[in-house]
């Protein structure tokens, strides 16, 4: 069950398991921290970070902890306010060229960031894994230019087709900042980063090659041998794994809505991550253990890590995610 072997594209006899957005919103000792304390504050507190990062390795036997933080965390490096009404809200969106030209990357991007995983790093069991993580600049752009989250993010996708010039520049600035704030993450002890495409579902695959692909090559290319495996995750984006496929990372994270089998048929030597739709943690036992078995199994073949085809949510019973596991921990792959 060593997630550290997983990574590297070792077939284990039994499968590790870590839960996207496990660090947080369904524990309650997350709960009473954040009964007392913003969201920035505990972001941006190494200590709280990093408790909160831990809390769910108390309760449960994962295989690997997460950093508690946020995609947006590194932008204010660049000189964007943000702030979080639940979700994230720009103070000042970017929808001119002038803008995107004005901003300039700090040298220190979250440098409390970098603590926390420190923190977390000392205090991890031998053989558990550390993952850091960032989000992908294309999915960053989107909420820059639109100002926040959005259902059809109507704004960033008019500014990519009537400024697409400017968009690449945006991107380029994102990425930069995203290759610096990642290698910090492995210098301050992350075993393996995970970059997060939360809006490729909003993109057909011309426009994904065009402004995603590029992208995320250079960041992966630039956090080749430093020492913590590559994990990439674009939610929606089954139209895109061909894509995907030409993007060098060990190990791919699929949301639901993909098979893993027909996963691992389109991108032959990845280690597989995935991908238990969030909602069957709400059903009975016995349901939730097919369900569970059904994913080991589409696993076969190859490296897979198990995890949620998408981030765990905030009423999911506690109870529900324990039986998970001890069920993925039981499972023979021989």
């Amino acid at each position: 069950m060593s997630f550290l072997q997983a990574v590297r594209g070792v077939s284990e006899e039994r499968a590790p398991i870590w839960l996207m957005r496990q660090a947080g919103r369904y524990l309650p000792e997350y709960l009473r921290i954040k009964s007392r304390s913003s969201f920035e504050e505990m972001t941006r507190s190494p200590d709280v970070a990093a408790e909160i990062t831990l809390q769910p390795l108390r309760r449960f036997p994962l295989d690997a902890a997460i950093i508690f933080s946020d995609i947006m965390t590194p932008l204010e490096a660049l000189g964007i306010e943000i702030t979080f009404n639940p979700g994230p809200s720009i103070a000042q969106p970017l929808r001119t060229r002038a803008q995107i030209e004005a901003l300039e990357r700090r040298e220190d991007v979250a440098p409390y960031v970098g603590e926390a995983l420190r923190i977390v790093r000392a205090a991890l069991p031998a053989g558990v894994g550390l993952i850091g993580f960032a989000g992908a600049p294309l999915t960053l752009a989107a909420y820059v230019i639109e100002g926040g989250g959005s259902k059809e993010y109507a704004l960033f996708r008019q500014f990519l087709h009537s400024d697409p010039a400017a968009l690449h520049l945006l991107l380029e600035k994102l990425t930069d900042l995203t290759i610096h704030y990642l290698r910090m993450q492995v210098a301050c002890g992350a075993d393996a980063i995970q970059l997060f495409d939360s809006w490729a579902g909003l993109h057909d695959e011309q426009a994904y090659r065009e402004f995603g692909l590029p992208y995320y090559r250079r960041i992966m290319d630039a956090l080749a041998g430093a020492g913590a495996a590559r994990m990439f995750f674009a939610l929606g984006a089954s139209h895109l794994i061909d894509v995907i496929a030409e993007i060098p990372a060990e190990v791919v994270s699929v949301d639901w809505r993909t098979d893993l089998t027909a996963a691992r048929a389109r991108l032959p030597g990845r280690a597989l991550q995935g991908n238990l739709d969030p909602a069957a943690l709400y059903a009975d036992r016995a349901t939730l253990t097919a369900e569970a078995k059904r994913v080991l199994h589409a696993g076969l073949g190859g490296a897979h890590i198990f995890n949620l085809g998408h981030g765990i949510w905030p009423s999911t019973p506690i109870d529900a995610v324990a039986h998970l596991i001890e069920t993925v921990h039981d499972y023979k792959r021989t």
